[in-house]
């Protein structure tokens, strides 16, 4: 059994962010890679798949994008170079293929078991991400088995699919990116949309993101958000990362000839049910868009700022089908494939702490987890708006960097 002060279990961005943090402070750490450095960006990703923040916004503690390009968008095999650079870097003291099984506390100390042995520490943070299991919904299990049904973690590509059409389920930023370059390579798509955030991807000249940096809409905190919960489940804004700098909204979408309807609501006698609540989504939506578009006008007008040559605008609405389709019948051979693009969630089968609420979520207040020495990075909004971005993880990873110093002061009291 081997001991150090602080494992680290993850070395993506979070994980990386941390150990820089401590190793600032001389905190003896480890970090455990199930795979290799980036991993989920290596091998959980779709081919073409790009960030959907700007180069620019690609920043960890002593280390930014320096490239000829700061206003394009990594692909994935750049941003896993990004992030072995920095592990270079930081000199990160990182053991791959390092599959953490088990995790429980005795005697004051974490006994984290591996399949490459057994280790202590004092101190534990999970930084594994909030994208662990695809967030497939129970009614998954009714499908009909003559029809295939993957997730985002299992897509690659239109290749990857059978011929024939294509029902995806979810309207974020992966289910718009997944339903147009499925549409482009010769397929019907239906996109089943609920609630979604519609953002453009440029306004007045600039970058959505770079509104959201200089306006510190990015920066707001944990507590001073009305309704954490909420905000912790929002999905993600509706963009694409591409050389053209497009907007990948339901419009978008329409114009290349992919099919809206509503959230699914049910199965009955292999007829699949939609609600009618597409047109209140979209609505909805359109009303956060122009808010958010209202508050960048009037932060340009209280700003002395180049941007106020440029005039403001507003988008067209969300156009849909007077009578979008209600139901879909399986058996009729027009979908061969459901992609299930409902989200993601943590897993944490390997923790035997008592931290975990009945919905299996960890308690903690910003990335303190709810047992002493134990600490959490990289999930939605867990300190800051932009706590999951690469951006985002550095200034958690400084907070808590602090407090579990004074954690190890405390323990050793």
């Amino acid at each position: 059994m081997k001991y150090t002060t602080t494992i680290i279990i993850g070395a993506g961005q979070a994980g990386l962010a941390m150990s820089k943090h401590l190793s600032d402070r001389s905190i003896e750490h480890v970090l455990f890679e199930r795979g290799e450095i980036a991993n989920s960006w290596k091998t959980e990703r779709w081919d073409s798949l790009r960030l959907l923040t700007p180069n620019w916004q690609s920043r960890l503690p002593g280390h930014s994008y320096s490239g000829p390009d700061p206003d394009g968008f990594m692909n994935m095999t750049e941003v896993a170079s990004f992030l072995e650079e920095f592990a270079s870097i930081a000199d990160a003291p990182i053991l791959t293929n390092t599959t953490v099984t088990l995790v429980s506390r005795r005697f004051g100390r974490y006994i984290v078991t591996t399949n490459r042995g057994v280790w202590t520490c004092r101190t534990l943070v999970i930084a594994t991400g909030a994208c662990n299991i695809a967030n497939v919904p129970k009614i998954a299990g009714q499908i009909p088995t003559g029809i295939r049904q993957i997730t985002p973690l299992e897509y690659k590509s239109p290749n990857c699919i059978s011929s024939g059409g294509v029902l995806v389920v979810g309207a974020s930023a992966t289910g718009v990116q997944l339903a147009r370059e499925i549409r482009n390579s010769g397929r019907h798509v239906m996109l089943s949309v609920g609630e979604h955030i519609r953002v453009p991807r440029n306004y007045r000249g600039t970058d959505i993101k770079r509104w959201m940096d200089t306006m510190g809409l990015l920066d707001a905190h944990y507590l001073d958000v009305e309704d954490l919960t909420r905000a912790r489940k929002l999905s993600s804004l509706q963009l694409a990362g591409g050389d053209d700098h497009s907007m990948l909204d339901l419009n978008a979408l329409t114009d290349i000839g992919v099919e809206l309807v509503g959230r699914v609501a049910g199965l009955n006698d292999q007829q699949l049910q939609f609600s009618g609540s597409l047109a209140n989504m979209c609505g909805l939506a359109d009303l956060k868009l122009n808010r958010l578009l209202d508050s960048i006008d009037t932060w340009v007008s209280t700003h002395s700022t180049s941007k106020a040559e440029l005039p403001a605008y507003r988008y067209e609405p969300t156009r849909i089908t007077p009578k979008p389709r209600l139901d879909l019948k399986l058996d009729d051979g027009s979908i061969k494939t459901i992609i299930w693009a409902t989200g993601y969630k943590p897993d944490y089968s390997w923790l035997d702490v008592p931290v975990l609420d009945r919905k299996g979520s960890l308690r903690h207040d910003g990335g303190i987890v709810d047992a002493p020495g134990l600490y959490v990075i990289g999930l939605p909004f867990m300190r800051k708006r932009k706590s999951t971005l690469i951006d985002g993880v550095g200034d958690d990873a400084g907070y808590l960097a602090g407090h579990l110093v004074s954690s190890l002061d405390a323990l050793a009291a």
